[in-house]
């Protein structure tokens, strides 16, 4: 009888420590996951950094060109490489404060077009104007994108680390919750258009 407690109780320990280790690497990989899709938020975001000295040698040509404007770029820039994060060690402080720059440097990027292309027709009739254009949208497009997979990834994991029984080896092995990016200040109201002074 002893025996076969003894084998009874051998075996649901084995059947708990398997299922641990099986509940344990989802969690890891899952996490991994979470890293890889901020990373690629970097990357994109990388890439339109990397456009802004051309777009600003582009319209810097310009006689008139409004220089506290391309001033405003290239301090944005500048904000936003300068802050680094540890895609292991995500805090909703260090993703609010890395956002909030990239926010910075879309508006200030998205200033400087609309000038450009309201005071400066013949700059913009460019083909360099142009491609630089297409692909300073195509890097906020890509920027979007990953927001939306690292949202996914962020979705998954926190629901994985929170189902029960997940919850007890996450606690266990430290998987905390991860954050979630905030939409920018303001994304919630419409744009004000005035016609009055067409």
């Amino acid at each position: 009888m002893k025996n076969k407690t003894l084998w009874i109780v051998l075996a649901v320990v084995a059947v708990l420590v398997l299922w641990g280790v099986s509940a344990y690497n989802k969690m890891v990989k899952s996490e991994e996951n979470v890293g890889q899709a901020f990373s690629n938020i970097e990357t994109a975001c990388q890439r339109r950094m990397e456009l802004i000295p051309n777009l600003v040698n582009t319209v810097k040509g310009a006689a008139n060109f409004e220089r506290g404007t391309l001033t405003d770029v290239i301090e944005a820039r500048s904000k936003a490489s300068s802050i680094q994060i540890d895609a292991n060690n995500l805090t909703e402080e260090s993703i609010s404060n890395f956002m909030k720059a990239q926010d910075e440097l879309s508006k200030a990027i998205n200033r400087t077009i609309s000038l450009t292309v309201e005071r400066y027709p013949e700059l913009t009739a460019t083909q360099n104007f142009s491609d630089l254009q297409r692909q300073i949208e195509g890097a906020e497009n890509r920027i979007a994108t990953e927001r939306v997979h690292y949202a996914a990834a962020v979705k998954q994991y926190n629901s994985l680390i929170r189902s029960f029984p997940n919850n007890i080896f996450a606690g266990l092995f430290g998987f905390d919750k991860k954050p979630y990016i905030e939409a920018p200040e303001g994304a919630n109201r419409a744009p004000e258009v005035d016609f009055s002074e067409m």
